[in-house]
């Protein structure tokens, strides 16, 4: 998890001046197995297959099983932070490059066809100033505000989750994403934290808005753009320590989407919005993670995507997820976790999945993994997930068996 996490990390500390630089990161693979079953629907997968990359819950003769070595849900990662003390304030940077484990095509290492081309990211590229007596401001592109801490608990963030069967030779899997919680995405942003206050703690920020994405590849998919404003998100957060610690919070975004409509008729703007809140509680031993969102316009898996439904109208998404993880005395973490995300039609004339008018879209996933600390850097990594998407009458399923490692430095 701390790969994903804004600070910068005790990995690999030089001094330069006035200066201290951190480079830190982590490199994991997995060797996955997914079988392919039931029919082809509108939900977590479909998404992928548009992009490209197939993650294929499709019916006949085509259900398969996938065999890959790849990424999971976290890339590999380098990070460089600085960070000096001037003029009364802390000033410091992070830039990260996030290069995938797998490659698809022989002779091919980076690029491809599709919005999920490639596989490199660059996630991070920020600047913050401040102090502890007054908070921090941040400048540049990170992890979103909105449902951050959603993807910071989940369990297959050290692991695979959903996605594995279609998405060899991208940067990584989905985990759960999409499957109990929206995408945090990575956004370009300016925001301000609170110090801790004995803690509570706050941010609130304007990030990049997002375009509003077509769900499925009809004409009369209909489609928004973003950008006449930013976004706007914010978070608040409590924890505590003893002998029961944890941690709370709740989330917020909006933004306004523009030209929504069909992709030759516009019917106006609207305001996308959602909100989330969760809670983490450990007794020893024993952690305990509970989740929900609700929104309209969020759409499903990622930002904007399916938001919009017939008419232009905003379509409501609502979900959560469940978690419990035991650490045994060997250093071993076993975890078990189930979540939902869904998509709601906006009325009988309403079309997610062709042929099924009207109908909702569910996507669920449960998963179970062992997370053995085989070092204090070095975790090793079995999991197997189940994923069902329906839509009406059709369903589709994904299940996933996985094998790897995960290094942090």
């Amino acid at each position: 998890m701390l790969a994903l996490s804004s600070a910068a990390q005790a990995g690999i500390v030089i001094p330069a001046g006035d200066w201290t630089l951190d480079i830190g990161g982590n490199v994991n693979a997995y060797y996955t197995s997914t079988r392919l079953t039931g029919d082809t629907t509108a939900g977590y997968a479909t998404y992928w297959t548009g992009a490209g990359r197939g993650d294929g819950l499709v019916g006949g003769s085509d259900n398969k099983t996938q065999n890959n070595i790849t990424t999971g849900l976290l890339p590999n990662y380098l990070s460089v932070s600085g960070k000096t003390r001037q003029n009364d304030l802390d000033v410091a940077f992070t830039i990260s490059i996030n290069p995938g484990t797998s490659t698809t095509q022989a002779g091919i290492q980076t690029g491809g066809s599709g919005a999920l081309s490639g596989n490199q990211e660059n996630r991070q590229a920020f600047m913050t100033f401040g102090d502890k007596s007054w908070g921090e401001i941040k400048l540049g592109k990170d992890l979103g505000i909105y449902a951050s801490d959603a993807i910071l608990n989940d369990m297959t963030l050290l692991g695979v989750g959903s996605g594995a069967g279609g998405l060899a030779g991208n940067t990584t899997t989905t985990g759960r994403i999409g499957t109990g919680f929206m995408y945090a995405d990575w956004k370009g942003q300016i925001a301000y934290t609170t110090p801790n206050w004995n803690g509570f703690q706050a941010t609130v920020g304007v990030t990049q808005a997002f375009n509003a994405q077509a769900l499925g590849s009809t004409s009369s998919a209909s489609v928004g753009r973003g950008g006449s404003t930013p976004a706007f998100e914010g978070k608040v957060s409590y924890s505590w320590t003893g002998d029961v610690s944890g941690k709370i919070w709740a989330s917020a975004i909006q933004q306004k989407f523009t030209d929504i409509g069909t992709r030759s008729d516009a019917y106006g703007s609207d305001t996308m919005r959602s909100y989330d809140a969760g809670a983490s509680v450990s007794m020893g031993a024993l952690n305990l993670v509970a989740y929900m969102y609700d929104g309209e316009g969020i759409g499903q898996t990622v930002q904007g995507y399916g938001g919009i439904g017939h008419g232009g109208k905003l379509r409501d998404s609502k979900g959560g997820y469940v978690q419990a993880k035991y650490t045994l005395p060997t250093n071993t973490t076993l975890g078990i976790s189930w979540g939902q995300s869904r998509l709601e039609t906006v009325n009988s004339s309403d079309v997610i999945a062709t042929g099924q008018a009207g109908k909702d879209l569910k996507d669920r996933m449960w998963a179970v993994g062992a997370y053995h600390a085989l070092t204090k850097n070095l975790n090793l990594v079995a999991e197997y997930s189940d994923v069902k998407s329906e839509v009406g009458s059709l369903e589709g399923k994904g299940r996933t068996a996985s094998l790897g490692a995960i290094l942090f430095f």
